[in-house]
């Protein structure tokens, strides 16, 4: 899957990022840009390091035919109008606010939406049961207890 936004350094690294760690490293998660920044925004290493992500050794790259190629899905995040099209593959499109140049409390709601889209993402694609998400609860992350015949909570697929 790849994550597609200008510079490579907010969105697309945050949903690149999530997407590995909710999938559990089971979906190949990468991200570009089509104009690469420097580096990762400062706030955006914050944000995801405040939920136990560590973006400080991440680097923006440049988005190349090889990497759509590649991909099965690509989200772009702002638009996807330099992000070449193969009938192969998936594309998605999420507009979400820039968080380029933004302080860290502007930068934590679009973390979370871009959070809650992945987690949305992982039970749509049927990866939620195969890496345990399915009937998580907030304490301990335990799945709740079944009684009697009834199912096992099933992943949605697309």
């Amino acid at each position: 899957m790849l994550f597609v936004c200008v510079h490579d350094a907010g969105r697309s690294q945050m949903g690149a990022a999530l997407l590995g760690h909710h999938s559990r490293g089971r979906i190949q998660a990468r991200s570009a840009g089509t104009a690469p920044a420097p580096a990762v925004a400062s706030p955006v290493v914050a944000a995801m390091a405040e939920i136990g992500i560590d973006l400080s050794d991440a680097c923006p790259t440049r988005l190349t035919d090889d990497a759509v190629r590649a991909a099965s899905v690509v989200i772009s995040m702002d638009g996807g109008d330099a992000v070449p099209f193969y009938p192969h593959t998936r594309y998605l499109s999420w507009e979400l606010a820039d968080p380029a140049e933004q302080p860290l409390e502007v930068v934590r709601p679009i973390r979370d939406e871009i959070d809650a889209r992945v987690r949305a993402l992982v039970y749509r694609l049927g990866v939620a049961a195969r890496v345990g998400l399915l009937g998580r609860q907030a304490e301990g992350g335990r799945r709740p207890a079944t009684t009697g015949s009834a199912p096992a909570p099933r992943a949605y697929r697309s």
